[in-house]
């Protein structure tokens, strides 16, 4: 049996406060789509969907327009990005509220919990600087502007915040829909400390309270990899296949802290995936879930400081794609997390744009049917 294609899911398409006054007015990721620059002779930016569809996700039949698209090309679901900061902070929840709301919206999901503080682009502090261009081009609301550049902070706080959090959830876990391994919702978690692990148990016994075998948990490979031993992992690719080129990081990073000019970090899409190819094929044990990539160019947020990875095509995907299914299907895994249904300003979508039209998406109906 083939595994089954989950695409990660980016819910930053509709207009919240937070942005309204982080990064100005009306901030939505489609905002720094469009504002991309060609960093050199044939840099394919700025990306533009197919028709001029910069959709509005906080509109039912954007959504369901999604879904449509996913499952007549072969995509089983979406893996929503979930921004859970604190007890006073969750945002960007519009999508799946959505998809909570309306049981005829046809799809599977789970929730990919990016559990980071947001932070300016100029600060030291540990975070997510997701979004430096904008933090560069617009006014913000001074009340965000101190000294730590801390946006929005990330608590995980102690038992009583954790059942606000697991309440949150339980009517996701509870839908249909939502993708569960055993009778367990599956809930991704990026960032991991041993604090964390206690919080997973904590809610493993919340899950078996009500009514589940328990709680399906999934952390990013490569982060605390002692802590994260033995549990279910998986490698967010393609930055997990770069790796090997570390040298090249290390030396422009170098050149940065003294104000030395240099291009965005290239990577070759062939180099990359055959070494993603190579990795699953050497992790068949079960609690390692194979991770794909459809491209990747984050210079729209990141602009001469971003990542290229050169070479893509269509054909290549396709091809490279179904080398993955054989692989994992050889293995007996059943799922493979993609990335990405639509991270627009990383370069990482299937979602058809204006240069190669449905073609991702063909690919990935070849490789299911094959």
């Amino acid at each position: 049996m083939n595994p089954k294609i989950i695409t990660m899911y980016l819910p930053q398409y509709h207009q919240i406060p937070e942005n309204d006054a982080f990064w100005g007015k009306g901030f939505t990721d489609w905002v720094t789509v469009k504002d991309a620059q060609p960093l050199f002779e044939g840099h394919n930016q700025p990306r533009i969907p197919i028709d001029g569809n910069y959709y509005d996700l906080s509109l039912k039949g954007n959504i369901v327009r999604q879904a449509e698209l996913a499952n007549e090309y072969g995509i089983y679901g979406f893996g929503i990005y979930h921004y859970w900061f604190n007890d006073e902070k969750n945002l960007l929840t519009k999508p799946a509220d959505i998809i909570l709301e309306n049981k005829d919206i046809d799809t599977h999901y789970f929730f990919a919990w990016d559990n980071i503080s947001w932070k300016r682009s100029w600060s030291n502090v540990s975070g997510n600087d997701w979004s430096p261009t904008a933090d560069k081009n617009n006014s913000v609301d001074n009340s965000f502007s101190n000294e730590s550049g801390i946006l929005i902070e990330y608590r995980l706080g102690t038992e009583d915040s954790w059942k606000k959090h697991f309440d949150w959830l339980l009517p996701h876990f509870r839908d249909d829909r939502y993708i569960k391994v055993d009778g367990k919702p599956m809930f991704v978690i990026y960032h991991c400390s041993k604090d964390l692990l206690t919080m997973c148990q904590f809610f493993d016994r919340l899950a078996v309270e009500n009514g589940f075998p328990g709680i399906y948990v999934v952390f990013r490979r490569g982060v605390n990899p002692r802590i994260t031993k033995g549990q279910n992992v998986f490698f967010y690719e393609p930055s997990a296949s770069s790796w090997d080129l570390l040298p090249n990081k290390i030396y422009r990073w170098v050149l940065k802290q003294f104000g030395i000019k240099y291009g965005p970090k290239t990577f070759q899409y062939d180099k990359v995936w055959k070494k993603l190819l190579a990795t699953m094929a050497s992790h068949p044990e079960p609690t390692l879930i194979p991770s794909a990539f459809v491209g990747y160019d984050d210079t729209p947020r990141r602009g001469k400081y971003g990542t290229i990875i050169k070479g893509q095509s269509p054909k290549k995907f396709g091809t490279y794609l179904r080398e993955l299914m054989h692989i994992v299907s050889s293995q007996n895994k059943p799922y493979i997390f993609l990335t990405a249904w639509n991270e627009w300003s990383e370069g990482a979508y299937l979602e058809p744009d204006c240069k190669d039209s449905y073609e991702y998406l063909k690919a990935v109906k070849n490789a299911t049917c094959n």
